[in-house]
């Protein structure tokens, strides 16, 4: 099998991966590299692809997963107090007209 095949992946995992490379994208990070990061980020949550066979489960390591969480409140923390409160305000008014 050449390196690079996903076909040992469940579909699960596959869509992990296109998830949060979609995220990367949305951020600026560019196409491979999103793609290279969004498949270490499902690696190391996971363990890589599964395989088949009894008992050859792991259980899933959320701290990737939290670690971006953690990171990505960093920005808007070095913000003034007024300019947090005034996007919160613009952004509740836009769901509110969305709702309608």
């Amino acid at each position: 099998m050449p390196r690079g095949d996903k076909s040992k992946y469940t579909d699960k995992q596959k869509r992990q991966a296109q998830h949060i490379e979609e995220g990367y994208e949305q951020r600026g990070v560019p196409e491979e590299e999103a793609e290279r990061r969004a498949w270490a980020t499902v690696n190391k949550t996971s363990g890589g692809g599964r395989k088949s066979g009894s008992g050859r489960g792991k259980p899933t390591n959320k701290g990737p997963t939290r670690k971006g969480g953690r990171l990505g409140g960093a920005a808007s923390a070095a913000r003034p107090a007024a300019a947090r409160s005034a996007s919160a305000k613009k952004a509740a008014a836009t769901r509110a007209s969305r709702a309608k």
